[in-house]
This record gives structure tokens, C-alpha cells and sequence, in this order.
């Protein structure tokens, strides 16, 4: 068994972990396999407020695809089919979850890692982490929802910069161009993660979702993008016990108690 994504649950909070340490949490098929239930389960639970993506170990966030199973699963046309359909859920998983993705970057944050990290709404590192998109290195292709998503974050440029040099760069780089939000000591990085999904999660739950809905369509090119269910989420936010709480609460200067109804 190539790995795992395991899950763990802290509060409102839910963490997926990618979790194959000996090779530094590169995502396996089998781990591809299992996003999409874990994405579900958490995004099933009411009691989960925030979601975060780190990997297991503390060594590395996600150093690429596994590239010991690249002979077996990356080679025939049909297992490349296969394995791409396979990340595509994955990720579509992530993506479309309706609910704050952050992602906590320490060490290597390499290829497929960065297409993951790109999937949460805010990214945070390590003052040590490490980015770099080997694929022209590699002779793999990339799909244009990734090279979109990079391009998405950093810009066009910075973006073709990356992926033409398959240069590595590191968090101070990353945060100038865009690709992450915040970096922070080692050290401190995990506090750092943890207090930012207590203050999110404290928050009115349907209006993260329709923040989130909102977010999901405009991801997609303008021609796919139908805001109908962002706008329907909006307007819920106002006929909810949650507006009324949050409206009390502001009036009478005390901390809102948000239920997500």
C-alpha cells in the first residue's frame, strides 16, 4: 500500500493528511483513491467548520506524485487515463468542497504537492518550505485546470516562469508572487495555521459557503461560470437564525454563537 490520506478532527476543524512519510508524503494512486471520501466525510459533518490539507511527519507537505510507481501507473495509455481520472477527482474533491481549505506548507512542496496547495483557498509555510514544478524535468504533461490554477494565484508570467524552468524557489519567493498567503517560522507555523481556522471557523458558517460558491465559480473560465446556486446561497444568509444572531450580537458587543441555520 503506497500511503494514506488519514484524518483528523481538532474542534470545528478537520485535517487531511497526506501521510506517506518515507517518501515524504509524494501522493501515491492509493491516496489519490482516497481524497474524495475523506473531502466527503468532513464536508458531511456539520460539526466541521474548516478543513486543512498538511502532510503527515512534519518533514514535507507533498514532494509530487510517487515516482516509483511512475513505470506502472504513468506509462501505458490506459493507466495514464486511469491515474489522471483518479487525480481529477482528488482534486475536484478539494475544489469543490463547500466549506474553508487552508493548507499548512512545511518542507517540499514539489509538483503535484504545489497542484494540491493550490486547491485550498488560503496557503500557509514554513520559513524553510520549498516549491518547484519538475514537470518539464520529468517529461510529464500538464493539464491546463493546473497550469489555470497556478496562473490563477501568481499570474501568467510567474506562473510560465515556474513551469518552464522547473526551478525551485522558496517561501520568501512565494509569498512575493502570490503563491503563498502568509509564511511563518517553523516553529510557529502550526500555531499560526491552527489560530486562523479557530477565527475562520468562528465565523457564520452560511456565509462561508456562499463565499465558497462564489470562489468555485469564478475558478472555472467565464464561459462555464453559473453563479445560481452562490446567488442562492447569498440571499439564504439573510432569511437565517445566523444573520439574526450575528446582527444581536454586533448591537450588544458581545461574540456572535454562529450555528450555521
Amino acid at each position: 500500500m503506497g500511503g494514506r490520506i488519514r484524518t483528523e478532527r481538532d474542534g470545528a476543524v478537520g485535517w487531511l493528511l497526506f501521510d506517506q512519510p518515507e517518501r515524504r508524503n509524494a501522493i501515491s494512486v492509493e491516496m489519490w483513491e482516497q481524497l474524495p471520501g475523506a473531502v466527503a466525510a468532513f464536508a458531511a459533518d456539520p460539526g466541521v467548520r474548516v478543513v486543512g490539507i498538511r502532510g503527515a511527519g512534519g518533514d514535507a507537505f507533498i514532494a509530487g506524485a510517487d515516482i516509483s510507481q511512475f513505470e506502472q501507473q504513468r506509462t501505458e495509455e490506459s493507466a495514464v487515463a486511469r491515474y489522471g481520472r483518479l487525480a481529477a477527482l482528488g482534486l475536484g474533491a478539494l475544489v469543490d468542497l463547500e466549506k474553508p481549505l487552508l493548507a499548512c506548507i512545511e518542507g517540499p512542496c514539489i509538483g503535484g504537492g504545489v497542484v494540491v496547495a493550490l486547491a485550498a483557498d488560503l496557503r500557509y509555510a514554513s520559513d524553510d518550505a520549498v516549491f518547484r514544478i519538475p514537470a518539464a524535468r520529468l517529461g510529464i504533461g500538464y493539464e491546463v485546470p493546473a497550469v489555470a490554477a497556478l496562473a490563477a494565484a501568481v499570474g501568467l508570467p510567474a506562473a510560465m516562469d515556474l513551469l518552464l524552468t522547473a526551478r525551485r524557489i522558496d517561501a520568501s519567493e512565494a509569498k512575493q508572487i502570490g503563491l503563498v498567503h502568509a509564511v511563518r517560522p517553523r516553529t510557529e507555523l502550526e500555531a499560526f495555521v491552527r489560530e486562523q481556522a479557530d477565527r475562520i471557523a468562528g465565523n457564520a458558517p452560511l456565509t462561508l459557503r456562499a463565499l465558497k460558491l462564489a470562489a468555485r465559480e469564478l475558478r472555472k473560465p467565464e464561459a462555464a461560470r453559473d453563479f445560481a446556486s452562490a446567488r442562492a446561497a447569498y440571499r439564504a444568509c439573510f432569511d437565517s437564525a445566523d444573520y439574526r444572531e450575528g446582527v444581536a450580537a454586533f448591537l450588544g458587543k458581545r461574540k456572535p454563537r454562529f450555528e450555521g441555520r
